[in-house]
């Protein structure tokens, strides 16, 4: 019954445009979930959350947590994408994958769980905004009115595998300095020639810290910018660096590192999205591998950068379906993951 009900849920999410940083009608809808159920709940801003019926501040708490705001559809959209048609067992629309239907999916073991009597832990679902963006009125942004969390499920697609781990990013931009001139004239400053020496620079840097889990540290310069005229030669060139950090360095670390090796100024954009994990023996994750998933490090990120506990990353869905054209999520990759979450807190709660 209530796995029905969070499929309707999730049709009526997709109907409502729920973009980053405009998903309050969404908010609504799950407001509207929570009132038919009885329980009651909070909201800051665009971020609906809610606690066990027994909830007691002396146990540890196990946060719950998924968004539901979207990106944008992309042109390659041939179908309605807030039309939720369901087509030889697939459920399409805007956000059904990424993450509609880990939210829906962690919304009924919520519900399922709320009066739950003598429970060894708390529940706090959070169904939250601007994950997409990881903007301020996040999961981010609302931590500081939450209980203290001790551990966390992240519901983001991840074809119910245990992602125990995740990368960290940390977006650099690199400037290259140089003397303006006219091209007529002598330039032996010009900051577009000292490009190669940055990017050899670039190619030599070593992380030598591999994680068995997320595997190296991944340095990708991604975007350079210089000039707006042929005669003119610019006073600067700027370069856009992507790194996904693996749990075996910190953010500032990194910046160090590539400050250290550049030669020319480098600035981080912000060193806010860490990356984060879970050791693989602890219980929700035993459980997990005791009931046949496998465990692998997420090369995504998600709202556990926000996070400072130990945290997993589960839900049903494919990564590799998110922000693709026509999105989509199988009925029964979200009935599958509404009966594995109840499962997987038998276990343990």
């Amino acid at each position: 019954m209530i796995t029905q009900q969070a499929i309707q849920l999730l049709k009526d999410l997709i109907q409502i445009e729920s973009f980053s940083e405009k998903e309050h009608k969404t908010a609504d809808r799950i407001e509207a979930w929570f009132r038919e159920y009885n329980i009651p709940f909070q909201r800051q801003v665009n971020n609906v959350w809610a606690t066990n019926q027994q909830f007691n501040p002396e146990l540890p708490t196990l946060l719950l947590n998924s968004h539901h705001d979207t990106v944008k559809p992309n042109q390659a959209y041939t179908r309605d994408p807030f039309s939720p048609d369901i087509v030889d067992g697939k459920l399409y629309g805007l956000g059904s994958n990424d993450a509609g239907g880990a939210l829906v999916s962690l919304i009924a073991l919520f519900t399922h769980y709320y009066a739950h009597p003598n429970p060894k832990f708390n529940l706090l679902m959070a169904a939250t905004a601007e994950e997409e963006i990881a903007g301020k009125k996040s999961l981010r942004g609302l931590l500081k009115e939450l209980p203290k969390i001790d551990f966390a499920i992240v519901g983001e697609p991840t074809l119910m595998d245990l992602a125990i781990a995740e990368k960290g990013l940390v977006v650099f931009e690199a400037i290259i300095k140089g003397t303006p001139s006219h091209a007529a004239h002598p330039n032996v400053d010009n900051p577009l020639m000292k490009i190669p020496a940055v990017i050899q620079a670039l190619e030599s840097i070593k992380f030598d810290k591999v994680s068995p889990v997320l595997g190296p540290v991944k340095v990708t310069l991604t975007q350079i910018e210089a000039g707006s005229q042929h005669n003119v030669v610019p006073s600067e060139v700027k370069l856009v660096i992507d790194v996904r950090v693996n749990e075996c360095y910190t953010n500032n670390e990194i910046e160090q590192h590539l400050k250290n090796a550049l030669p020319c100024e480098v600035h981080a954009r912000s060193l806010r999205l860490k990356s984060s994990s879970i050791d693989a023996n602890h219980p929700l994750v035993t459980a997990g591998i005791a009931l046949g998933k496998n465990t692998y490090g997420s090369p995504t990120l998600s709202d556990q950068a926000a996070l400072d506990c130990p945290s997993l990353k589960l839900g049903p869905g494919d990564s590799t379906r998110s922000h693709s054209a026509d999105e989509y999520i199988y009925v029964k990759e979200i009935e599958e993951g509404i009966a594995f979450y109840i499962e997987l807190l038998k276990k343990i709660l």
